[in-house]
């Protein structure tokens, strides 16, 4: 199994709902329209690819693209062939809202609320979707990049100490 073997036939399968694809680090990225993830992600599952296992799920955040604010990231294993493939999707942060998987990878439970729970990710079709880390209380979401990461009113250090 070979890096232009799973896009072709995921172009074939996808036409319109390929937006673009990646190779870093010889790994296969592809990035698809939101819409679109469960449907991908359930042939590749099913087909004779064989990706029968969901190695992680997580939540990114890119402040400064506002059309593509608020992204998640599959990664994918055939364990058969031992071929790894990263599937993205991002929305806007006014739309934040992705199919469950849990119906497709049970992994995908606990995955999903933790990407809930750092970045404010809804997950339409979750069974339990509520806060697993935090405090149930917290009403934010500590991942987003929303957040000075130094306190500017501090007098106690001197950033050149630190390379600055």
């Amino acid at each position: 199994m070979t890096n232009e073997f799973v896009l072709t036939a995921l172009q074939r399968e996808f036409p319109d709902e390929i937006l673009s694809y990646t190779e870093p680090y010889g790994m296969l990225t592809v990035e698809v329209k939101k819409d679109a993830v469960k449907k991908v992600i359930h042939y590749l599952k099913d087909s004779s690819l064989n990706f029968m296992f969901l190695t992680d799920l997580c939540g990114i955040h890119y402040p400064e693209n506002k059309e593509k604010e608020i992204g998640v990231v599959y990664h994918l294993h055939n364990l058969i062939e031992n071929f790894r493939l990263r599937i993205k999707a991002f929305t806007t942060r006014e739309n934040v809202e992705f199919e469950t998987l849990t119906d497709l990878f049970s992994g995908a439970n606990w995955m999903e609320r933790e990407t809930f729970d750092f970045y404010g990710i809804k997950f339409k079709g979750h069974p339990d979707l509520r806060r697993i880390l935090n405090v149930e209380d917290m009403d934010y979401h500590p991942l987003l990049k929303e957040y000075r990461l130094e306190d500017g009113t501090r007098q106690d250090k001197d950033d050149k100490m630190f390379g600055r």
